[in-house]
C-alpha cells in the first residue's frame, strides 16, 4: 500500500519538530493532513507554508478529538504529541506524572480507539506511533517518561494483534537524540542547555524522522515495519555500573 492507497492523515503534536516536519512530508506526497496542537500562531504559520487542515486541540481534550475522528475517515494516524518533566521519580508530584500520563499514553491510547476501528472497517490504513528510546532503555531517572514510551511501545505490539486479518499496519518509531527544539520546551531555551544536548553534536533532524514515516507507509501493502529504531551514529544505550554502598551493612538492620 502506498501514498496513493491512502487520502487522509492525522498528525498530533504538529506544531513543531517531528510533528511539523511529518505534516510538511505528507503534504508533499498529496495527503489531505490534519494537524493537531495547542499552538494557534504555529499551527496557521504551518497551514500557510503546507496546506495542511490546522485544528487548535489539546490531545488531552477526549472530546474534540472525537468530534473531529466523527467527522474525517483517517487513513493514517501519527500519534507524536508528548510532554515531559525531567527528574528524579523520588522528586516527582502528582502532577508531572498526569500530565506525562495523560498526553503521552492515555492520549495515544484514545486516538487508536476512536481512529483504528475505522482502519479495520475499510481494510486500510497505517498507524504510526512516536515512542522513544526511553521506553526501551534506563538512564538517567526520569521514570515517568520512561514508563508512558513503554507503554506506547507495548500498544503499538498489541494493535497488530487486535486488528491482525486486516490491512492496517502498525509502525512505532522510537527515536533517540534528535535535533529539535524539546529541549528548550522541557529545560529552557539557554545557552547551557543547547550545549549540554545540541552544539557541537552530529544528531538527526526532524525531516529525518519525517522521511522514516514516510518510508514506512511508502512501503507495499504486503509490507509492516513494525519497529525503528533511530538514533545518531554517535549515541549508544546502556553502558553497566555498579555503586559502592553509602552506609557499610553491620548485619543488625530489622533486629530488634
Amino acid at each position: 500500500m502506498s501514498f496513493s492507497d491512502y487520502k487522509t492523515a492525522l498528525v498530533t503534536g504538529a506544531s513543531s519538530g517531528i510533528g511539523a516536519a511529518t505534516v510538511e512530508r505528507l503534504c508533499a506526497e498529496g495527503l489531505e493532513v490534519h494537524a493537531i496542537a495547542r499552538s494557534e500562531d504555529a499551527l496557521k504559520e504551518l497551514a500557510d507554508r503546507t496546506g495542511c487542515i490546522a485544528h487548535k486541540i489539546d490531545v488531552t481534550d477526549r472530546a474534540a478529538l472525537s468530534a473531529l475522528t466523527t467527522r474525517v475517515q483517517f487513513d493514517v494516524l501519527v500519534n507524536n504529541a508528548g510532554v515531559d518533566k525531567p527528574k528524579k521519580f523520588l522528586e516527582a508530584d502528582d502532577g508531572d506524572i498526569d500530565l506525562l500520563v495523560d498526553v503521552n499514553l492515555r492520549a495515544v491510547l484514545h486516538l487508536c480507539r476512536l481512529v483504528v476501528p475505522g482502519m479495520v472497517e475499510r481494510d486500510r490504513g497505517h498507524v504510526i506511533n512516536i515512542s522513544s528510546i526511553a521506553g526501551a532503555y534506563n538512564f538517567g531517572g526520569n521514570s515517568s517518561y520512561h514508563a508512558t514510551k513503554a507503554g506506547v511501545s507495548m500498544l503499538s505490539n498489541q494493535l497488530r494483534i487486535d486488528v491482525f486479518g486486516k490491512r492496517v499496519r502498525v509502525t512505532e518509531i522510537c527515536p533517540g537524540r534528535v535535533a529539535t527544539d524539546i529541549f528548550a520546551h522541557v529545560h529552557g531555551d539557554t545557552p547551557e542547555i543547547r550545549e549540554r544536548f545540541l552544539d557541537g553534536f552530529e544528531l538527526p533532524e526532524a525531516k529525518d524522522i519525517a522521511d522514516a514515516i514516510a518510508f514506512v507507509i511508502a512501503a507495499p501493502v504486503a509490507v509492516n515495519i513494525g519497529h525503528m529504531e533511530i538514533t545518531p551514529t554517535l549515541q549508544v544505550m546502556g553502558g553497566l555500573q555498579t555503586a559502592k554502598p553509602q552506609h557499610p551493612y553491620s548485619g543488625t538492620e530489622g533486629r530488634g
